[in-house]
């Protein structure tokens, strides 16, 4: 329990304050729990048609491009940092190649299953 002073229309109160929790507010720990699925959804559901096309899971601007034409890729890596609903998605490589095509560039706008990047 706390004790502060508070002062109203120039009258001083002491009021004791017991604090009963240390958690978020329901609320709260439903948005992080939503945006957490959200972007684990976004990182490991790309659809990949082909084995060597790369698609955008979700609409978004294209933040950030990590890799270049002629690039080595493993499985996995990151490829496009693709923001939406203000959350940064990892955009990552569903195979082992080289980048043949990038077909978008930062700040573009994407939308849902829109070519990205060819992998050969």
């Amino acid at each position: 329990m706390k004790k502060y002073k508070i002062v109203v229309n120039g009258e001083t109160f002491e009021v004791e304050v017991e604090e009963l929790t240390t958690t978020l507010p329901t609320q709260t720990k439903a948005a992080a729990t939503t945006r957490q699925a959200v972007t684990k959804k976004a990182k490991t559901q790309m659809t990949v048609h082909g084995l060597n096309n790369v698609t955008a899971p979700l609409p978004g601007n294209v933040n950030e491009i990590k890799v270049a034409v002629g690039n080595q890729v493993n499985a996995g890596d990151v490829l496009i940092i693709l923001e939406a609903m203000k959350m940064e998605n990892e955009i990552t490589a569903p195979i082992d190649g080289m980048i043949k095509e990038l077909l978008v560039k930062k700040g573009q706008v994407v939308q849902s299953s829109e070519l990205l990047i060819v992998i050969e």
